[in-house]
């Protein structure tokens, strides 16, 4: 009997905001790396940032030879662009781009290259026209970027407007950069106003900066900090994984606090798959 010869293609999600730093690329930079280090993942990381693109800056490059603006030009072929990470993924950096971009051109270039990953990561402009419309066109479905104040959320509920419009899924929310105060919103009033679902609570840390300075990304560079936990979370459920950390610490802090929201919705997004 012959084995199963079905091809499986990447899951592709869109990593989306309205506002500018939030921590869009911060969220792509380390999913990407611990769903192939944890996870064992085929994973490309894509700068669709054209206004901002600063993704590869989390890896390193600092200035590649050949860029996604290069591919969307055919000035090379895709492979070309692509820079492969030690830690075990690729990166699809890219440039500032000062021509209009064709919306529908993302999702051409990348459904090549879907059968050679599990997951393609797309970081997305926070600027709402072409450029984040290619993101959502591209995406099988969408990650929303928040924090916990009332500017942010009110740009939060446009992003989801906006993936309502285009009819392109909304997986969850990732409510990052969390400080636990009490000004900040609570996850109960955030989630009934954008009516998704929060997946990943990232705590506040100064290691993540520090990570950045020196081109690494966080969950790399701190893998026992509470937010490289959280990511590691994020990553399994976005994969039909269910991931428990099993350090004392992670035990005794479930102990005291028990489920939080996005234990509990990131084990319906399981049910699901």
């Amino acid at each position: 009997m012959k084995g199963d010869m079905t091809t499986k293609f990447a899951q592709t999600f869109g990593i989306v905001s309205v506002k500018g730093g939030v921590g869009k690329t911060t969220t792509v930079a380390n999913l990407g790396a611990v769903l192939a280090k944890d996870f064992k993942q085929k994973v490309l990381v894509v700068d669709s940032n054209f206004s901002a693109p600063n993704l590869g800056i989390h890896f390193g490059i600092i200035t590649p030879e050949k860029t996604l603006n290069d591919v969307l030009n055919d000035k090379c072929k895709i492979d070309a662009a692509i820079v492969n990470h030690p830690a075990g993924f690729d990166i699809l950096p890219s440039n500032l781009l000062a021509t209009p971009v064709n919306p529908t051109k993302l999702k051409s270039k990348l459904s090549s290259l879907k059968d050679k990953y599990d997951i393609i990561l797309i970081d997305s402009s926070p600027d709402v026209g072409d450029q984040m419309l290619s993101t959502m066109i591209a995406s099988d479905s969408l990650l929303v970027i928040s924090s916990p104040d009332y500017p942010t959320l009110s740009c939060t509920l446009q992003a989801a407007k906006i993936a309502k419009e285009r009819r392109t899924p909304v997986v969850g929310l990732v409510l990052n950069k969390v400080r636990g105060k009490k000004f900040e919103l609570s996850t109960k009033e955030i989630e009934a106003a954008t009516d998704i679902p929060i997946l990943a609570v990232v705590p506040d840390d100064v290691k993540v900066l520090e990570a950045l300075a020196f081109s690494v990304p966080a969950t790399l560079y701190a893998p026992r900090k509470d937010f490289a936990v959280e990511f590691r979370k994020l990553a399994a459920s976005l994969i039909g994984n269910d991931y428990e950390d099993k350090s004392f610490v992670s035990k005794i802090k479930k102990l005291m606090k028990g489920d939080t929201v996005a234990d509990r919705n990131r084990r319906k997004l399981l049910k699901k798959k």
